[in-house]
């Protein structure tokens, strides 16, 4: 599925307590994502002041595909993820393409949710790429049931 988001601002002050100063996504990307939710559209994810979040709208591993208009320099993509219901073991990898097509592996990273204990986990991956046209993350919900959905609380990218 590919989704167009359009808009104006080309920056977005950070919705978190950091100085960040955020990408405004919805002006810059086309976004591809293999599925997602009614009630949690990816947007409330990638835009500034939504605090929904995405969901996915089937069990599994899921990709969110973010293709730059023009390339990008890209300082760090931050990732927030929360669940507070289930307990599970969620993994995530973070890549992005330059124009060239050299694929930059950023990060694979496993967290352990527990709703008596870690529910939250943010990440600021810090990257320094020049010319980035495309990110990609994929996200297994859970490496031991194929029966999880995906959620993203926040992406953002500076």
């Amino acid at each position: 599925m590919k989704k167009t988001i359009m808009g104006n601002a080309v920056k977005q002050k950070n919705d978190d307590d950091s100085n960040e100063d955020w990408l405004n996504i919805e002006t810059l990307v086309d976004v591809e994502i293999t599925s997602e939710a009614k009630e949690y559209p990816i947007e409330s994810a990638l835009l500034i002041g939504d605090n929904q979040g995405w969901r996915a709208g089937r069990a599994g591993e899921q990709t969110v595909r973010l293709r730059f208009k023009q390339s990008q320099a890209l300082q760090s993509i931050m990732l927030k993820f929360e669940e507070l219901k289930l307990e599970r073991t969620q993994e995530y990898r973070l890549s992005c393409t330059d124009e060239s097509g050299i694929i930059h592996e950023i990060v694979r990273q496993q967290w352990n949710f527990s709703p008596m204990g870690s529910t939250k986990q943010v990440e600021n991956h810090i990257i320094n790429l020049d010319k980035v046209n495309l990110i990609e993350l994929i996200i297994t919900p859970d490496i031991n049931r194929t029966d999880s959905y995906a959620t993203l609380q926040a992406l953002r990218i500076s």
